[in-house]
């Protein structure tokens, strides 16, 4: 059996601290992966706080994880060991479901997530489902690549599963660590990229980062004068926004996508979606084949989460940091050992 040192919370809204667990025999298609490094994403401290209802303790966070495959159990065969890969939301799929074979298994209604009813990778090891540990292409550093693996995804599906073209125009809504992935990846594709921010001194930064245009979200009038401009709108907040003046910004069969968690119900005018066939989605990370393609992506592209690193052991200070809001853009935790 593997030891695995981890910090995990013992309860709702408490500190992380030192917890150990052992990891029982390696089943035919698991995979133990050693930990690298690990990104903290916004939705780690919603389980940590049982925000969504569903946290189970002791948990142990961690679903933007990247390290080397140490065991592989006897009928895998996508990685060896000694690979470095990576591991998002979600840890295993039933695999045989239509939904799966058709390619969508973190739609899988019986879908584990990484960090749901098992433990994460704020640890020095852990364990997933085959396929869901996915190979690290050359160019991307291990260190670097965590975030991509969870908010790389979510940001990245929307452009290949509602057919966004470099001739659309696409505007972002929230430049965090979310949206600043979400340009990068619109800049790429080719789009014409408008950066919604109630932080204008990020201006210069957010156009480096491939922003065309910069709008005030806190602005009516600058809102206004929006109508009717886009293919796309991607949303990456978790709170209420006026959704009616970004209705409003889309064109003709525009698309608003919400990916920020926002727990408030969306009141949205049926007329706003009625007058030119506008619509309202949603989007959840990505299938193995999703996120594999997202990372051949960045590596082409060069594209890359601007991160803050952390040691684990200073994991409660990297979430304050993160709730405080002054993260720029991503965390990542190293091993302290290096």
């Amino acid at each position: 059996m593997t030891l695995v040192n981890a910090y995990a919370a013992l309860e709702a809204g408490k500190p992380l601290e030192p917890f150990s667990y052992k990891l029982g025999a390696i089943g035919r298609r698991e995979v133990d992966i050693k930990i690298i490094a690990a990104g903290i994403c916004h939705s780690d401290l919603s389980m940590i706080n049982n925000d969504w209802g569903s946290s189970q303790y002791p948990l142990v966070p961690g679903h933007e994880n990247v390290g080397k495959v140490t065991a592989i159990g006897a009928d895998v065969t996508n990685v060896a060991i000694g690979d470095i890969v990576g591991v998002g939301w979600t840890a295993e799929s039933c695999a045989v479901c239509h939904i799966c074979l058709s390619g969508s298994q973190h739609h899988c209604a019986s879908q584990a997530g990484t960090i749901v009813g098992r433990h994460g990778g704020f640890a020095d090891h852990v364990r997933v489902q085959d396929i869901w540990a996915i190979p690290l292409p050359k160019g991307l550093d291990p260190k670097l690549a965590g975030p991509l693996f969870c908010g790389g995804v979510t940001v990245f599906a929307p452009f290949m599963e509602f057919d966004i073209r470099p001739t659309h125009r696409v505007g972002i809504v929230g430049i965090g660590g979310l949206g600043h992935m979400a340009l990068k990846f619109a800049a790429a594709w080719g789009c014409e990229v408008t950066a919604f921010t109630s932080s204008l001194d990020k201006t210069k930064q957010l156009k480096e980062m491939g922003a065309h245009r910069v709008v005030n979200s806190r602005d009516k009038d600058a809102l206004k004068a929006e109508r009717g401009r886009f293919d796309m709108v991607l949303s990456t907040v978790n709170v209420t926004l006026p959704w009616h003046s970004y209705l409003s910004a889309l064109a003709p069969k525009g698309r608003l996508v919400m990916l920020g968690a926002a727990l408030e119900p969306m009141q949205v005018p049926a007329f706003s979606l009625i007058s030119g066939q506008k619509s309202v989605s949603g989007s959840q990370v990505g299938s193995p084949a999703m996120i594999a393609t997202m990372l051949e992506f960045c590596a082409r592209h060069n594209i890359k989460p601007l991160v803050e690193y952390f040691p684990m052991s200073k994991v409660n200070e990297a979430l304050t940091h993160l709730e405080s809001g002054k993260a720029r853009y991503r965390i990542v935790l190293t091993r302290d050992d290096g």
